[in-house]
């Protein structure tokens, strides 16, 4: 059925499965099985079917789609991966579209001509209009990907305008049939008119807005600048502004002639519409200039001396509260209603698991396994300055091999020694090459697909060749190019410092992991030295110093024993689990992010606290013992002055001594080496397959474009002709605005034209107005034009009701005409 009013068009779609996708999803991505969800499964396809099925001017079908965009709202807070995310959203952004097109039909179905009819329509114009506005500003750009060519920000704004212009419209038809004042009538009516205005703008910015709706745009927005003024002249009549009156009634007829100029594009009701307000506008300028002549005399304002006519704005985009609070449907109180997939453990969980583990184990090893090490290295290093323990042990053993020193061999021979080290070495430069090697795969693939990019690029060139570079588009996978690599370059430093460290030291491990008798030959002998009471004294007080210097570090690494121990019993879930469903008790209308539960991080942690002071605590002792270290060192050295008699022996026992330290040094860098490979492994194969995705996805792309781009070269031809319309459009709107004719001196106002006599609000572009009795080349050759000229309807007298129309109330029928009088645009007709 025809209207002078415009709807939105559903949006169709196939017969998808939702339950599939969503039970693939939870198989993959969380521990929970697909079963424990089966009634989710089949209430979500139920409730997308009947949304998507919902295509007809009903209001239950507002509830069915509300619903449904809601458990999508809902769902969206339990994905963990943008791929899902964006899928979501892209079913959300084209249901919501079709929420508004719902608003719109059912505005379109009700009674205008009645008062409560016309109040309903423009609040269902209002709702549309939001869930667009809602649409654009905050689903749109939440999307992360291209957005559906037909909801581009051009498109969504006219749309917006648009229905915003109808609502106002409709307001404005209210007015007119309850008889409010005609000044307040014609600031409606200029509202609408800009808000067509507007509409029509961005319509001509737009590749998807039909040039069918933007004419309609046009003549309505020319219609209510013609309403406008009629209105306003009225005003005029009543305050008897005679001449403000003449010169308003003129600029509405130029305003209503330029509206029938799209009379080719717009439908019959709108071209009545026209006309029933061209009959009056033309009937009451001819009363008003014999009047204005014969009797007032009143001077005819030329159009800049007119007041700009003020706006009275009604209709705003009102987004409801389904849409913009969603989880307010999900109130559990109807069937469907109830939150689906609630007892998936939301994605904010993992998160916030993942982010305690890391910073408990940054706290344990970086404040307190790494510093306690980093203390025992150095008193490692004061003992080998000090030439201890091996000065001790030449003295007190002369001959044969320190006990101490058997028991260090012993477990390198244990160990496997050199072995074992170039081993790990091996192991370690697999795991090296593996990820290098992944991580150059990556690395190539988004190279050659920048290449290709840029190929097609010059193949297309620039204008045509329109999507974002390769490292814009994949910019976080090109940020972790660099990170990866710097990843490899710092260990790769590590791998040479641990190779050279080995270097130094390995002839003395190779010593140690020999034969006794080996390490007998390495150690030379001694003469026996005497021992003074001095001596003896000095000895016997560093020894108990090394002695506490071993109880240290055997104290040390069972204390570190235990707080591995400890920090892998430390399982965060449980409490997590129980945090959140206290904070979806008190808050179910707010998502959880991780920052939720920062407190409970905090609480945690602080069992670390007793650790954190234990290393204080080792720190005092240690130095403390390093003092008197240096002490008994100072004493010892003191009362063997000028005995040189074991000087080679101290030497090759200090040596074998640090050989020993030294490879249980590389032992744990090995071991760290390996665990940061391995570590690294996982980070590099994702980044691997997200360039492997990102590659396949813009090959997809770009062929997709190049068939588009073939595919519009020839149909080239067949849509010149659409161009040319949607140009001179487009051209209309930003053409800048005409100089206002000079204005002519004063004279018989009865003698005064349109041209000068047309006012600022609103102010149309328009065609200038050929002389009478004088042919205009640019006007073509009409026959006829006399009767054309003629208004089609009976002009009434005054007082006389005009009969009104069922689709605007505001105007009568424009096809009333008097008895007998022919009207040449309905032909000639026999019988």
């Amino acid at each position: 059925m025809a209207s002078n009013i415009l709807f939105l068009p559903f949006r169709r779609t196939n017969a998808v499965s939702m339950s599939t996708a969503i039970k693939q999803y939870i198989s993959t991505k969380y521990d929970q099985h697909p079963d424990m969800f089966k009634k989710d499964l089949e209430t979500i396809d139920y409730m997308r079917t009947h949304a998507v099925n919902s295509l007809e001017a009903h209001v239950s079908g507002i509830s069915k789609v509300t619903l449904y965009a809601a458990q999508l709202v809902w769902m969206g807070g339990l994905t963990r991966t943008t791929e899902s995310q964006n899928n979501l959203r892209f079913e959300l952004a084209n249901i919501l579209f079709n929420l508004a097109a719902l608003y719109t039909q059912l505005a379109v179905s009700l009674n205008r001509s009645t008062s409560d009819g016309l109040k309903s329509a423009c609040n269902y114009f209002c709702h549309a209009a939001g869930v667009i506005a809602h649409l654009k500003d905050t689903i749109i750009p939440d999307l992360r990907t291209t957005p559906p060519e037909d909801m581009d920000t051009m498109t969504l704004e006219s749309i917006q305008q648009l229905l915003l212009a109808q609502a106002q419209e409709c307001f404005w038809s209210k007015a007119v049939k309850d008889g409010l004042k005609d000044s307040l009538i014609a600031k409606l009516a200029a509202k609408v008119c800009d808000l067509y205005d507007q509409a029509a703008e961005y319509g001509t910015k737009s590749d998807i807005i039909s040039t069918d709706w933007i004419h309609h745009m046009t003549a309505k927005h020319h219609h209510f600048a013609a309403a406008a003024q009629y209105r306003a002249s009225l005003d005029c009549l009543d305050k008897r502004r005679y001449g403000e009156e003449v010169a308003r009634l003129r600029d509405s007829l130029v305003c209503v002639n330029e509206a029938l100029k799209e009379s080719r594009w717009i439908n019959k009701i709108v071209l009545g519409d026209l006309n029933g307000l061209k009959a009056r506008v033309v009937e009451d300028l001819k009363r008003a200039e014999k009047d204005n002549d014969i009797i007032y005399l009143n001077l005819v304002p030329p159009k800049t001396e007119l007041k700009t006519l003020d706006r009275a704005g009604m209709a705003t985009a009102r987004v409801p509260q389904e849409v913009s609070d969603p989880f307010s449907a999900l109130d559990g109180k109807g069937t469907y209603s109830q939150p689906l997939f609630a007892r998936l453990v939301p994605y904010a969980v993992h998160v916030a698991v993942s982010i305690y583990d890391e910073r408990k184990e940054r706290l344990v090893n970086a404040q307190i396994i790494d510093e306690l090490e980093a203390m025992t290295n150095r008193l490692r290093d004061l003992l080998q300055s000090l030439n201890l323990p091996g000065s001790l042990q030449a003295l007190e053993k002369p001959l044969g091999l320190p006990p101490s020193l058997r028991t260090h061999a012993e477990e390198i021979r244990q160990q496997d020694g050199l072995h074992k080290l170039r081993r790990s070495m091996r192991e370690i430069d697999n795991l090296k090459k593996n990820d290098a090697g992944m991580y150059k795969e990556g690395v190539d693939l988004l190279r050659n697909e920048a290449a290709e990019d840029e190929r097609a690029k010059a193949r297309h060139g620039t204008d045509r060749w329109t999507r974002q570079p390769s490292e814009q588009a994949a910019d976080k996978l090109y940020a972790q190019v660099n990170e990866i690599d710097g990843y490899l370059k710092s260990a790769a430093s590590s791998d040479e410092l641990v190779k050279t460290k080995l270097k130094e030291c390995e002839s003395a491990i190779q010593v140690l992991e020999g034969t006794d008798r080996d390490l007998e030959a390495y150690v030379p002998s001694s003469r026996k030295a005497i021992l003074t009471p001095e001596i003896e004294r000095a000895a016997d007080n560093l020894r108990s110093r090394l002695s506490e210097v071993n109880k240290l570090e055997h104290r040390r690494r069972s204390k570190v024993q235990e707080l591995r121990n400890k920090v892998k019993k430390d399982d965060i879930n449980g409490a997590i689990l129980t945090e959140t469903a206290r904070f979806e008790r008190e808050y179910p209308m707010q998502k959880i992010e991780p920052a939720n539960f920062e407190n409970l991080f905090e609480e945690r942690l602080e069992q670390y606290n007793e650790d954190r002071e234990m290393v204080t605590q080792e720190a005092e002792s240690q130095s403390q013992l390093k003092t008197s270290i240096q002490r008994a060192n100072a004493d010892f050295t003191k009362a063997r002055s000028g005995d040189s008699s074991t000087k080679e022996r101290e030497q090759a026992l200090q040596r074998l001594e640090n050989a020993y330290f030294k490879y249980k040094e590389i032992v744990s860098n090995l071991n760290t080496g390996r665990k940061f490979y391995n570590d690294l492994a996982p980070i590099v194969t994702r980044f691997t397959d997200g360039c492997r995705n990102f590659a396949y996805q813009r090959r997809v792309e770009a062929g997709q474009m190049e068939t588009d781009l073939s595919t519009a070269l020839s149909n080239l031809n067949l849509n010149i002709q659409d161009q040319k319309e949607r140009h001179a459009l487009r051209s209309h709107y930003t053409m800048q605005q005409p100089q206002p004719p000079p204005v002519r001196q004063q004279g018989n106002p009865s003698t005064s034209t349109p041209e000068q006599t047309t006012i600022a609000a609103p102010t149309p572009t328009r065609a200038p107005q050929p002389e009478p009795g004088i042919w205009n080349p640019t006007q073509g050759i009409k026959f006829g034009a006399a009767a054309a000229a003629a208004p089609s309807s009976t002009p009434l007298q005054q007082g006389q009701q005009y009969q009104g129309n069922v689709h605007n109330p505001a105007y009568p029928n424009a096809n009333v005409r008097a008895p007998g009088q022919w009207d040449v645009s309905h032909g000639v007709r026999f019988g």
